[in-house]
């Protein structure tokens, strides 16, 4: 951690499913040891490769709904007939312990995280090289039915339109160059002064040696 008092980022990846956000999103944690995953909520089957609780939480619909209730979630949507959300707590003591907090999630989910704490949030669009490679991706992925991967290229154009909502936009033609730009907006968005409440005091006692 920095020797420097500073507040974490929301970070942000959106795209449309099987552009490549998850893969740069598990990288990222691995190669960032500031950088912690928003663990979603979700009402969907877990998915033969997930992990309950890496992945997901797993809940049932009325678990979800209590939640919703309560004002436990950050963000919340529905997405091909199930939901999802971003539970409070987590993120809020992360960002104070100035951790960055990374959101592998959709355009209407990052559309109330932006609402609700706009000052923390900084958002990436990832873009595929072109249609028919989105499609080879969600085919080789080889976790969904036809008829969801279908399903997702069909509601494709709906999310790409969101591009111009993000902060930024990287299209995912080569994953390790796509890589290293996400990584490198991250880093630009965590060494800016107002992320770091503790550098006035920093320079202060620079100034008195």
């Amino acid at each position: 951690m920095s020797i420097i008092a500073r507040r974490g980022v929301m970070f942000v990846l959106s795209s449309p499913s099987g552009a490549g956000k998850t893969t740069i999103a598990r990288r990222l944690l691995e190669e960032n040891k500031d950088l912690t995953l928003s663990i979603s909520v979700t009402t969907r089957e877990k998915r033969p490769s997930e992990v309950d609780g890496r992945d997901y939480l797993f809940l049932k619909k009325n678990e979800f709904d209590r939640m919703v209730a309560r004002g436990e979630l950050l963000e919340h949507a529905e997405v091909f007939g199930n939901f999802y959300g971003t539970p409070k707590d987590p993120v809020e003591d992360a960002l104070a312990s100035g951790k960055n907090v990374l959101f592998d999630i959709d355009w209407q989910g990052a559309e109330q995280l932006r609402a609700t704490m706009p000052e923390d949030v900084v958002s990436v669009f990832i873009l595929p090289p072109s249609r028919k490679e989105l499609e080879s991706r969600l085919r080789r992925r080889a976790e969904d039915p036809d008829d969801v991967v279908k399903a997702r290229m069909e509601k494709a154009s709906g999310e790409i339109v969101h591009w111009k909502d993000y902060d930024h936009v990287v299209i995912n033609q080569d994953l390790e160059t796509a890589i290293r730009e996400v990584a490198g907006i991250l880093t630009g968005a965590t060494t800016r002064r107002e992320r770091q409440p503790g550098l006035e005091a920093f320079v202060a006692s620079l100034l008195r040696e």
